[in-house]
């Protein structure tokens, strides 16, 4: 049995498709699959064709991305118009043409992705392989480099090593047996003193004082924890601090909070054994901005404005508390128009009853029509339990970011 695949006819194909007088542009969302994959994917074409570049449409911003880059020496520009006038044809990895606006003006002679294929979306191309059933474009690629007799260089290996290790979570997420060959072969070329530098970037100095923060405003929820951030420079920081959350033995799931210009981002994390976080995200936000995920990770993203000068740190902890029947959809807002929040048809066309009020501390936002205090909800403490910053006087929130 063959170590990898066979790709005879394939590479048939790809290798007729490159010209020596053609200038080609490798165009990516920069992720570690998508960067390492390009590096193979330019170092096949390198001397097979005029020239060949990548360029990536987005901001790398991630510690250990940047990492990768720089001591991988990945060499990247931004896309832009007068780069891609530059070029004859054009290639994508670890992505589909239909996956980022940039890539809707060019058209793309080659494709090469592990993510599913849309119906609505068909992808044509000269050539394209589209492997769902792997886990990473980084384990196609190192299949290419071993039929074509290419050894992988230091750098190249632990690239391929990276973008596999992250699109597979350390193989806890889906992948199949091809990959982890894929690793193992990549093992016998890598740099494992620089892949372990690469895996460590995870923080920046500055990005401290957002865990400081973090610590202090930890609100317990069942076997879970609530935490808001704040203002951040980026909703990156939010992910990175959930991830740490959930090293914690006692911490089954958790949820954290932040708001990034003008929108209030909650991500989730739990271990995957006890509730859906994905639903829970849904059913908890569906109502008043886009929410979903996986069961063991999700996220949800809400307009500031929905909370209405209201304190958001309270705002959010609240919603998290509320129990829901089902997830809302929410109506699809005109062009420039506020987002419209309507209560539910059949609650609001139920006869209203008249319950106890129970006196809220000063400042504090009142809750939803139709949702149960905070008190009344079993085992979570009652409002005058919760920490002074959830209670504070509602105050109007900054939405720059720093």
């Amino acid at each position: 049995m063959s170590y990898f695949r066979k790709l005879e006819t394939k590479l048939t194909h790809l290798l007729e498709l490159l010209d020596r007088a053609e200038r080609w542009l490798i165009v990516i969302n920069a992720d570690p699959d998508a960067m390492a994959s390009a590096l193979a994917l330019k170092r096949i074409m390198i001397h097979r064709v005029d020239d060949v570049a990548i360029a990536r449409v987005n901001e790398i911003t991630r510690p250990d991305n940047l990492a990768m880059a720089r001591y991988l020496r990945i060499p990247m520009v931004k896309l832009t118009p007068t780069l891609a006038a530059q070029f004859d044809r054009f290639a994508v990895v670890d992505s589909q043409p239909h996956h980022h606006p940039s890539f809707k003006d060019l058209h793309f002679s080659l494709v090469i992705d592990h993510h599913p294929l849309s119906e609505e979306h068909p992808v044509v191309a000269d050539f394209k392989e589209i492997r769902n059933d792997y886990g990473a474009t980084s384990t196609v690629m190192t299949e290419y480099l071993y039929n074509l007799g290419i050894r992988p260089g230091k750098l190249l290996a632990t690239a391929l090593q990276f973008g596999i290790k992250t699109d597979t979570a350390s193989f806890e997420r889906a992948f199949c047996d091809v990959d982890m060959r894929a690793y193992r072969y990549l093992t016998k070329f890598a740099d494992h003193a620089l892949l372990s530098r690469i895996v460590r970037s995870e923080f920046r100095l500055h990005w401290l004082d957002y865990f400081s923060r973090a610590f202090i405003s930890m609100h317990k929820l069942g076997t879970g924890q609530y935490v808001y951030v704040g203002e951040v420079e980026n909703p990156d920081i939010l992910v990175v601090i959930a991830d740490f959350f959930m090293r914690v033995h006692e911490i089954r799931w958790a949820a954290v909070c932040g708001v990034y210009h003008d929108t209030i981002v909650v991500i989730l994390r739990g271990d995957g054994m006890g509730r859906d976080l994905g639903r829970y995200a849904n059913l908890q936000f569906g109502d008043v901005g886009s929410a979903g995920g996986h069961r063991a990770m999700a996220r949800a993203e809400i307009p500031l404005s929905v909370a209405e000068g209201r304190n958001v740190e309270f705002f959010i902890y609240k919603r998290l508390l509320a129990p829901r029947k089902r997830a809302k959809v929410r109506p699809e807002a005109k062009p420039d128009a506020k987002p419209d929040v309507k209560p539910d048809a059949k609650v609001a066309a139920q006869p209203a009853q008249k319950a106890p009020v129970k006196a809220l501390p000063a400042g504090t936002a009142a809750a939803p029509v139709g949702a149960p205090s905070v008190s009344d909800v079993p085992g979570v403490p009652g409002v005058s339990d919760v920490p002074v910053a959830a209670v504070a006087p509602d105050a109007p929130v900054g939405t720059g970011a720093k």
